[in-house]
């Protein structure tokens, strides 16, 4: 685990015990899900847990999450290794609940703009050299977002609080997906892990 100063990772742990604690929105399902308090110099951001992150704890942990992390081992890090290395956020921290017709509820603006608040202090505590948003979702909380190809299997530059940060998109994982299947997705998802494996935030972590 990559540890900074004690104060900052003291404000990380401080950060997360508020987050566990927070009730803003009032059609969210708790609890609260959020990764392990690290300092890192990579921030995966992904859309909100399922119905089954939050009984387990852990954000990615049902189906979608053993497709992503396959994709992250075939580039050197397991999932154990990458929970313990990589700060893992999302654009909401509760579950949404289901729509009516079946299917997870997309958060909607008001709930999005609540939780923005935690996200941009993760970004201030970690100063991350790289994010990695997961999902349309995640994706347009960093960048205008249009059709997926256009913005996939590229490396992004972008200002956050007076840095210049990288990111890389990602396409969701999710089984009912099959964007990242089919062509040109799946070609596009092999660039994706080949320009995070050669990033120098990525080397760090897997200790290259």
């Amino acid at each position: 685990m990559f540890e900074g100063p004690m104060s900052n990772q003291q404000a990380i742990i401080s950060h997360q015990h508020a987050l566990k604690r927070c009730q803003r929105c009032e059609a969210m399902i708790g609890p609260v899900v959020t990764g392990n308090a690290v300092q890192s110099p990579i921030l995966l951001v992904g859309q909100a847990p399922g119905d089954k992150e939050g009984p387990a704890g852990k954000p990615f942990a049902w189906t979608a999450g053993k497709t992503l992390f396959r994709w992250f081992e075939s580039i050197g890090l397991e999932e154990a290794d990458f929970r313990e290395q990589v700060y893992m956020a999302a654009v909401c921290r509760c579950f949404p609940g289901k729509k009516s017709k079946g299917g997870d509820r997309v958060p909607n603006q008001e709930e999005i703009k609540q939780c923005r608040h935690w996200l941009d202090a993760e970004i201030k505590l970690l100063q991350p050299q790289l994010i990695l948003p997961v999902g349309k979702l995640a994706i347009a909380q960093f960048m205008a977002v249009d059709k997926l190809h256009l913005i996939i299997g590229q490396q992004h530059q972008i200002d956050l609080f007076g840095s210049v940060v990288d990111i890389i998109p990602l396409p969701h994982p999710s089984g009912a997906s099959t964007w990242h299947r089919t062509a040109p997705g799946k070609a596009l998802l092999l660039e994706t892990l080949t320009l995070i494996e050669q990033h120098p935030a990525w080397r760090k972590v897997c200790g290259v």
